[in-house]
């Protein structure tokens, strides 16, 4: 994997995926303040952090990836100012998804969608199935 200089800003993260959307076939946008806002206890700020993220999701789908996962590397809840144990809401877009009846995201919807609770290991693989790049599954 390539580091690629992605800018400071949500903006310009987003910049560079667009930018970059024809030279890989994967990326990984990282939004570090929601876990250092978390580790702070800063509860307000990555609510902020959150919610300005979610205004480039659009921008972000019109970039044209085959999937697109939201989701985190580990809970970083704001009341105990540390990563936890907690599973992490992880969403999972492609024209392949089936639907399912959660309307918002977060922690309790998350636990109700159709993904279920899952081990992080099995995100990747669902990526790729969901892409189409995997062989066929099944007999």
């Amino acid at each position: 994997m390539d580091v690629l200089d992605a800018g400071e800003t949500l903006e310009d993260e987003v910049k560079c995926l667009r930018d970059n959307r024809n030279k890989y076939d994967f990326f990984y946008l990282h939004i570090k303040k929601t876990d250092s806002y978390g580790e702070d206890g800063n509860f307000d700020g990555k609510v902020h952090v959150i919610e300005e993220s979610d205004k480039f999701l659009p921008q972000i789908r019109k970039i044209g990836f085959d999937v697109i996962a939201v989701s985190g590397d580990h809970s970083t809840p704001a009341l105990l100012k540390s990563h936890s144990w907690h599973p992490v809401p992880t969403l999972l877009w492609s024209p392949a998804c089936r639907p399912d009846d959660v309307t918002s995201f977060g922690e309790r919807p998350c636990n109700h969608g159709g993904l279920g609770i899952f081990p992080a290991l099995d995100l990747i693989p669902m990526m790729l199935a969901h892409a189409g790049r995997l062989k066929k599954y099944g007999a």
